[in-house]
């Protein structure tokens, strides 16, 4: 590997990446010709063909593929060095961004942040409520240092830690009249009765919708504490986390509609953060609580 340069290697993600020269360049900011002239010196110094380029799209040979994974290997350190190495320069920072989506446990999580925060008195915490997709757009919008919500534990730009399973249960009131009637919960029965959904709080993403009957009736509203009053009002039905009406389903306030047929579901509630931003000595102390075994739920 002697005098292989870091450019060399990013070239040849890029080129790998992009099937060809011109469309590397761009991605790289880079002309043309110096493209082709790093992947040709590779190929000189380390005596090895790394494309096939007999087709309209430059392909890696099999001594390509094994070159390309070790090169993606020293690239990663790098970038894992350059965040390392931003997160020593950073002081004590003024604030930190915290988003708590419409699932978490609002008392233990707003406590969790106290008991934190009351530590760090020089360190403002900026909080924030969002619902649906509003945490994670916040998140890789860079507008959070952290959320309390779901995510997709695939996407690898995310490092989390888990608390809790929230489940969803679907729920009217014991007097709701639709639901007064006898014969089993279905998703094709419960299609004409009032669905209570909650309202994305996502501004730049589409909006999404969960346990959605296509077809049915829709009260939205901005939250789940709103949602619930709606609810126990009669004024229709909707899943709601167990945490929110466990006390409702017990006192015979709310009735629970889940059957085989009309299940609700389950989510796993996370902290969550950018595996790919610098984090600064507050926000790390915040992490190495999370991931000690505190559990807001």
């Amino acid at each position: 590997m002697q005098g292989v340069t870091l450019q060399q290697l990013q070239c040849l993600d890029a080129v790998a990446a992009a099937g060809g020269l011109q469309a590397a360049a761009e991605r790289l900011g880079r002309t043309h010709p110096s493209v082709s002239a790093a992947i040709r010196a590779l190929e000189a110094q380390l005596g090895v063909t790394l494309f096939d380029r007999g087709g309209y799209r430059m392909t890696l040979t099999g001594q390509g593929r094994a070159v390309l994974a070790q090169a993606q290997a020293v690239l990663g350190q790098l970038a894992a060095l350059k965040t390392h190495a931003a997160q020593l320069a950073l002081g004590e920072e003024p604030a930190l961004r915290v988003v708590i989506g419409d699932l978490s446990p609002l008392p233990a999580t707003l406590g969790l942040l106290r008991g934190f925060f009351a530590e760090a008195p020089a360190t403002r915490l900026d909080l924030m409520f969002e619902a649906l997709a509003g945490p994670a757009e916040r998140l890789f919008g860079d507008e959070a240092d952290l959320i309390f919500h779901h995510v997709d534990k695939a996407d690898p730009r995310v490092e989390f830690v888990d608390l809790a399973t929230v489940r969803l249960i679907p729920v009217c009131a014991v007097d709701y009249p639709p639901a007064l009637a006898p014969g089993p919960v279905t998703p094709d029965r419960v299609r004409d009765w009032t669905q209570c959904v909650i309202r994305d709080s996502a501004r730049r993403t589409p909006p999404r919708d969960y346990y959605l009957i296509e077809g049915s009736r829709r009260l939205t509203v901005s939250d789940q504490l709103m949602k619930l009053q709606v609810i126990l009002q009669g004024m229709g039905w909707g899943h709601m986390p167990d945490f929110l009406v466990e006390a409702d389903l017990t006192a015979g306030r709310l009735r629970s509609l889940a059957s085989r047929d009309f299940p609700g579901g389950e989510v796993a509630l996370v902290a969550a953060r950018r595996r790919d931003r610098p984090h600064g000595p507050v926000a790390q102390r915040l992490w190495a609580r999370l991931r000690a075994g505190v559990d807001p739920a």
